[in-house]
């Protein structure tokens, strides 16, 4: 496993992208979990983000690409709404421990 951040850097519902081994990821904090996801949205291939770190809607409570404004579930990556419903986010296995957050490719 990789060491990605530390705790206080993904806030409660808060998100951050993050490149690591050549790949974009983007880590998203709900309910005290962290979910971190390939940063490539299945529709286009493009990342999702429309500004550094920023992965969310208004709300705070979905994932949304920037690029067609399809949106997310933060818990399982699947699509709800948009170009590719039905589809989903590449989730990658992390671990949390006291130094941080962990990612295994």
């Amino acid at each position: 496993m990789k060491f990605l951040c530390t705790t206080a850097e993904l806030p409660e519902s808060g998100s951050r992208g993050f490149d690591m081994d050549g790949r974009k990821l983007l880590a998203v904090r709900r309910a005290g979990q962290a979910y971190v996801y390939l940063n490539r949205c299945p529709h286009r291939g493009v990342p999702l983000e429309w500004q550094p770190d920023q992965f969310l809607d208004a709300s705070a409570s979905l994932i949304q690409c920037a690029t067609h404004g399809a949106l997310f579930l933060i818990e399982s990556g699947e699509c709800v709404a948009g170009p590719c419903a039905g589809q989903f986010l590449t989730a990658l296995d992390s671990r949390e421990d006291d130094q941080g957050i962990w990612v295994e490719f």
